[in-house]
């Protein structure tokens, strides 16, 4: 027996739930750490005795918390074609932001103390962002639409990872004995954050763009013409479908 087919007005309503949480969370954490960060009372401790340390954690935290906001807006259909101008100026200040945000990180996650596994998670995050977000840039100056949508989930995926990475560090915080340190939430909540985002937005991407695409070619070959390229689906399956328009366009 196949699996029930969700309706299209359940579907719809579905992933514009998610959209919203995922805007929710997303401006939630930006507007709760970056301020504290930016007047010199953040609750994380900061080793003030290393040079340029605090200055990197600022300068990394007022881009990163732009590129948070900023996201989920570039992924809604209806924005993108009423507004085609705003859509490619927060895009070029998304990745503008993006590359601000990770010089500023490099830094600071090669002078950190919280150890090396930490290192290795943020600087893996780091190599990983810039090269979606270049991958990105790429695209839509090739004027692949597609293909520049598929990089800009795989970015924003890995952008949203301050936030699973707080809400897993809050998680383990409470159900972890007090035994455990600090660090080693933490970095073990870096982690997840990452390689879970990882997964979900290449989950995303099979489910919502490749899998149609797929079913698209199988009807061309009995005869209906294969339509569209990567990416295209219709804007009332969700807040991400339908024809993208460039995140950024240079020039």
């Amino acid at each position: 027996m196949s699996a029930p087919v969700m309706s299209p007005v359940v579907r719809r309503r579905w992933w514009w739930f998610l959209w919203g949480l995922l805007a929710l969370l997303a401006t939630g954490i930006a507007a709760y750490f970056v301020p504290p960060y930016l007047t010199g009372s953040s609750a994380v401790p900061i080793d003030r005795a290393i040079v340029g340390y605090y200055a990197s954690l600022v300068v990394h935290a007022l881009p990163a918390g732009l590129t948070l906001i900023i996201g989920p807006w570039q992924f809604v259909p209806r924005l993108r074609a009423r507004f085609p101008k705003l859509h490619r100026v927060l895009g070029r200040v998304y990745l503008i932001s993006v590359v601000a945000a990770s010089a500023a990180a490099a830094y600071a996650s090669a002078v950190t103390t919280s150890g090396f596994a930490l290192q290795v998670a943020f600087y893996l995050l780091i190599v990983a962002w810039l090269y979606t977000a270049a991958q990105a840039y790429r695209t839509i100056r090739r004027r692949e639409v597609g293909l520049h949508r598929i990089w800009m989930i795989r970015n924003y995926a890995l952008t949203f990872a301050a936030v699973t990475l707080r809400v897993y560090l809050m998680i383990g915080m409470q159900v972890l004995p007090s035994s455990v340190p600090y660090k080693d939430i933490y970095t073990a909540a870096a982690w997840a954050g990452l390689l879970g985002n990882v997964l979900v937005a290449e989950y995303f991407i099979v489910q919502r763009t490749l899998a149609p695409l797929a079913r698209r070619a199988g009807r061309g070959a009995v005869g209906s013409p294969v339509a569209g390229s990567a990416g295209q689906g219709t804007a009332a399956d969700s807040p991400v479908a339908g024809p993208p328009q460039p995140v950024s366009q240079g020039g």
